[in-house]
């Protein structure tokens, strides 16, 4: 079988570039449940509120909502904004981690989108913007 090389977008996070100065991206894989995947796939999550923290040798996105998958059983229900590791290789993370810590960087989700079978998420690591840097981007 081919797989196609093509990623399919599901969510996008239109705010991030309109807040914050984008220095680096980075491609990184989540810890989902079976219906979360599925929510996913069909569009019904929100990256607007979400963001990256780095806690003991990981990083974990926090108040990213996914709507729960209607065709479900009632006995699987997650809350829809738990919180949930993402998946990097360990120098990544000491790398950002020092740079968050050191510069005063953020970490915000993008994107998720599908690489092959698989879900991955696109992290910026983020400066934030002033008011005046906000409206000449507006202006542009």
């Amino acid at each position: 079988m081919k797989q196609d090389k093509t990623n399919k977008t599901l969510v996008q996070n239109r705010q991030a570039s309109h807040e914050y100065f984008i220095l680096e991206r980075y491609e990184v894989g989540m810890c989902l449940t079976g219906d979360e995947v599925k929510s996913i796939k069909s569009g019904n999550a929100n990256l607007k509120e979400a963001f990256i923290y780095a806690e003991d040798g990981g990083i974990v996105i926090k108040n990213m909502h996914v709507s729960p998958y209607e065709k479900t059983d009632g006995f699987t229900k997650n809350s829809p904004r738990r919180d949930r590791k993402l998946l990097m290789h360990k120098q990544e993370i000491l790398k950002v981690r020092q740079k968050v810590e050191k510069k005063g960087l953020t970490l915000i989700p993008l994107s998720m989108y599908l690489k092959g079978a698989l879900i991955k998420m696109e992290v910026g690591l983020c400066q934030g913007k002033h008011t005046y840097d906000k409206k000449k981007t507006l202006m542009e």
